[in-house]
């Protein structure tokens, strides 16, 4: 199977089913980190994500793709499934989210992009410059999936990192409760009513950073 292909398969197919309706828990389960990047100057430069997927997902990625050895991957032979995932990701755009003093931020395409293979887990790991550096008493990060057809849990250990940042920056993260539970009680009505197009956002990721 071509990586194209397999990508539609795995995220095209998958996220056009969760634009269904009653589509209201995920599918893919995500462990996420996130590096916030700073400039000399203490502008924000962008944010470097590191996220790894869930077994099932990770096995049904790499299926059938050449490994020199057995159930072992190189970040080489990974490259094209890499590049495959950055690019179908721009059409979520990344699923990151940024305002700064409340005014939304666009991000450019992904650089530095890779994927790894540990421990039966491919975690994707990419950095999304900022069009504009800012500089802004306070930014918001939302990492989240609208549809909520991807889970994205930050990591339990060091789960946000400010790297280069003014001293004085105060970072603080707020993680979704567990939404699945909460999803699964609302009713097939809503979804079908078309109010689903945002649902994903009650089980955001909220990475806010007060600079003096």
């Amino acid at each position: 199977m071509g990586m194209r292909a397999l990508l539609g398969l795995l995220l095209a197919a998958c996220l056009t089913l969760a634009a269904g309706p009653a589509r209201a828990h995920p599918h893919v389960w995500i462990t996420a980190t996130s590096e916030l990047l700073y400039a000399p100057d203490g502008s924000i430069t962008g944010v470097r994500h590191a996220w790894t997927f869930d077994d099932m997902f990770s096995a049904y990625a790499v299926q059938g793709l050449e490994a020199k050895t057995k159930g072992a991957f190189t970040r080489e032979e990974l490259t094209p499934l890499a590049q495959t995932n950055v690019e179908s990701l721009k059409e979520y755009a990344y699923f990151t989210f940024a305002r700064a003093d409340g005014k939304k931020e666009r991000f450019q395409e992904p650089v530095d992009y890779f994927l790894d293979y540990k421990d039966t887990v491919l975690t994707l790991h990419f950095t999304l410059p900022l069009k504009t550096p800012v500089k802004p008493k306070q930014l918001v990060l939302e990492v989240f999936d609208r549809s909520f057809f991807i889970d994205f849990q930050m990591a339990k250990d060091n789960p946000v990192k400010l790297v280069g940042a003014p001293a004085g920056c105060q970072m603080k993260l707020e993680r979704p409760n567990d939404g699945t539970a909460s999803a699964q009680k609302l009713n097939e009505q809503t979804f079908l009513n078309g109010e689903n197009s945002n649902f994903g956002m009650m089980f955001a990721n909220k990475i806010t950073v007060d600079c003096p």
